[in-house]
C-alpha cells in the first residue's frame, strides 16, 4: 500500500486497526512512535547494486490504556511526514514489536488495516541457477488421465 492508498482508506474510517495474519488486532491503544523514510542502498548475489526507498510506521503497544488513535489524527502525522521530509508517494512498511521487531507490508480490508508478512526472496535468480517459477493455469495443462484411467488413483 502506498502513502496516498493510506490516506484515502484513513479518510472513509471512524478508528484506525491493524489486524496480524493470524487474526489478532493490535492493542487499540497503539502509538505511531515513528513515520519515516527507510533507504536500502545494497548489493544483490548477482552483483547488481540496488537502491530501495519505503516510508515507514513504526507501530507501539503502550501502557497508555486511555489512548486511541484517531484516522485524523493519523493523517496529520503523515502530512507533517510529507512536509518535513519530503516523503513521495511510497510503499509503506510496517514495523511492530512481537518477538522481535517485525517488518510487514500494508493491507486493507474495507475496515481495517492489514500486517502481512514480508518474505525473503533472491534477486538474481537467473545468476545463481535458480530456475524462475512460472505461473501456469490448469485450465493450460489439460487433463492428465480419463475418468476411466487408473494413473491417477
Amino acid at each position: 500500500m502506498r502513502i496516498s492508498e493510506i490516506k484515502e482508506h484513513l479518510n472513509g474510517l471512524e478508528a484506525v486497526n491493524f489486524q496480524l495474519q493470524n487474526g489478532s488486532f493490535v492493542p487499540e491503544h497503539f502509538h505511531v512512535t515513528e513515520v519515516g523514510i527507510v533507504t536500502k542502498h545494497f548489493i544483490d548475489c548477482g552483483g547488481t547494486v540496488r537502491n530501495e526507498k519505503a516510508a515507514n510506521f513504526q507501530l507501539w503497544d503502550a501502557n497508555d490504556f486511555k489512548h486511541r488513535l484517531k484516522p485524523g489524527k493519523l493523517l496529520k502525522i503523515i502530512a507533517l511526514s510529507e512536509k518535513i521530509l519530503g516523503m513521495e508517494d511510497l510503499e509503506i512498511e510496517v514495523e511492530y514489536q512481537s518477538e522481535s521487531i517485525g517488518k510487514y507490508d500494508l493491507g486493507f480490508d474495507g475496515k481495517n488495516f492489514l500486517l502481512l508478512s514480508k518474505k525473503t526472496d533472491c534477486l538474481a535468480k537467473e545468476n545463481c541457477g535458480l530456475p524462475d517459477k512460472k505461473k501456469v493455469r490448469l485450465s493450460d495443462v489439460g487433463s492428465c488421465c480419463a475418468p476411466s484411467d487408473t494413473c491417477c488413483q
